[in-house]
């Protein structure tokens, strides 16, 4: 029998924030989708959620969700797939952003606090826990006054190159989530 996971790629919708920093949690979702030739489609709520992706030779189900909330009020998304599909929090992964990790670094948990990222939050709040995995991708340290500019500028042309690998690198940490050990893939990705 095939397992099914949630894969959370949290961003803001909308063609202003497509290619900013805090949307790299969409960047990778929308590249597995493509990986898979899976297709987005309306979920009956307030996300898009993917086709189901089968992993072969393995027989687990990937279900790729964006919620199109808003960062701030991710968790009501995540609530409402996460009840549908009556999961349980060891088939849920989220994929952040983290500007308090240096560019290109990876950091896989099982549970934690939010770390002061909004959608995190939000999801935490929405599950009434901070037991569940998270994936998050740093998108460089900055020490601003205002962190909200930092997280929804662009990535700037030096950073492309970069950004495509940590894309991909942190799309293979998901499969691995679907088909190992959590602890084998922290030790692998972190």
């Amino acid at each position: 029998m095939s397992q099914r996971f949630l894969i959370v790629g949290l961003g803001n919708p909308g063609k202003q924030y497509a290619k900013t920093r805090h949307n790299v949690g969409f960047m990778v979702v929308d590249a597995l989708a493509e990986n898979h030739r899976a297709a987005f489609r309306a979920g009956k709520g307030d996300y898009l959620i993917s086709d189901t992706l089968r992993l072969e030779p393995a027989s687990e189900e990937l279900v790729l969700v964006k919620p199109l909330t808003y960062m701030n009020n991710s968790g009501m998304a995540v609530r409402h797939v996460f009840d549908y599909y009556k999961l349980e929090l060891e088939q849920l992964l989220v994929i952040s952003d983290d500007f308090q990790l240096p560019f290109g670094k990876l950091r896989l948990r099982t549970k934690g606090s939010e770390g002061g990222h909004n959608g995190l939050r939000s999801i935490i709040s929405h599950l009434g826990t901070q037991d569940f995995a998270r994936l998050r991708l740093g998108i460089g340290e900055t020490a601003s006054a205002n962190n909200a500019d930092y997280v929804l500028a662009p990535f700037s042309k030096t950073e492309q190159e970069p950004l495509a690998e940590m894309i991909q690198r942190a799309s293979e940490a998901v499969l691995d989530f679907a088909e190992h050990d959590l602890q084998y893939v922290m030790n692998k990705y972190n």
